[in-house]
């Protein structure tokens, strides 16, 4: 059961199903309950959690944000999957950008088809979903541990990490493509962390809905600490080769600390699951 579990999880781009084979699998997440239980009452278990279910209104004990500190656990909820793309709304594709968009064909969104002609990497081939896909699609919890030359970001979803590099190196002028690319950080002031990265794959795709990018992609992201339990991230794509101008891609999104010791559940995107999943689903289609 739980083998089925994680390969509807890798084929999540074909139909979004996922959380629904999750409530019934792994039990009601944290913060499923009344909005008045703080924070810091939430149940979890020993092992395989999923995460909260909703962002709590109640972060007691709660605080002011402690200067120039991002480390720990943070979980943005169901707030955090962009089944459908990105939330802001994508500027106009330049004519190279329209070009490379109709070739992709999703599972969701403006450019979704029927699910025997879905071509999305990451779903039908078990690609890497690529950065900043893993923010704007599946953004589960991100576990911050600071280091003295650079930030480490450990993602939930597909169990990926990321160097953030904060001794002042500046980006690569022009990189060996990267599926994460690369990354740099610096405090825009004592709440604010900025991250700047340039070198992504062509191959990856931005989001859930299929929107294109080139190698002259540059995102910036904003982890704002505003409080002790709460951060907010904005992302900004940047890409003059496909987009007539910049735009927010992320704007704002809440997400909480849970306890660093907490135990996730694991969502790998494996290769022969997500090629099994879309095969069985092509079959399922054809023979209708």
């Amino acid at each position: 059961m739980h083998r089925l579990h994680f390969a509807c999880g890798a084929a999540a781009a074909l139909l979004i199903v996922w959380g629904v084979n999750e409530a019934r699998s792994q039990g009601a997440p944290p913060g499923g309950g009344p909005p008045d239980i703080p924070l810091a009452q939430l149940k979890w278990e020993q092992w395989n959690n999923p995460g909260l279910a909703r962002l709590p209104t109640n972060l007691e004990p709660e605080g002011p944000a402690p200067r120039r500190d991002l480390a720990g656990l943070w979980d943005a909820a169901r707030g955090g999957i962009g089944a459908r793309g990105a939330r802001g709304t994508p500027a106009p594709l330049t004519a190279w950008g329209e070009m490379v968009s109709k070739t992709h064909k999703s599972g969701d969104g403006l450019r979704q088809v029927d699910v025997t002609e879905i071509n999305d990497p990451l779903s039908t081939m078990g690609d890497p979903g690529g950065f900043p896909r893993n923010l704007l699609f599946e953004l589960r919890q991100v576990h911050f541990l600071p280091t003295p030359h650079s930030m480490v970001a450990l993602h939930m979803w597909e169990k990926r990490w990321r160097i953030i590099w904060t001794d002042g190196r500046p980006l690569p002028t022009d990189p060996d493509p990267r599926w994460y690319g690369y990354s740099v950080g610096r405090w825009a002031d004592d709440y604010t962390f900025v991250v700047n990265s340039n070198g992504t794959d062509e191959r990856t795709w931005l989001d859930n809905a299929g929107n294109p990018h080139s190698d002259q992609l540059r995102v910036e992201e904003r982890w704002t600490r505003v409080s002790k339990n709460k951060i907010e991230l904005t992302v900004v794509i940047d890409d003059p080769k496909t987009y007539t101008k910049p735009w927010v891609a992320l704007e704002k999104l809440p997400m909480v600390q849970i306890p660093p010791q907490t135990d996730l559940m694991e969502m790998m995107n494996a290769a022969s699951e997500a090629q099994a999943v879309a095969a069985q689903f092509r079959a399922e289609a054809t023979s209708k």
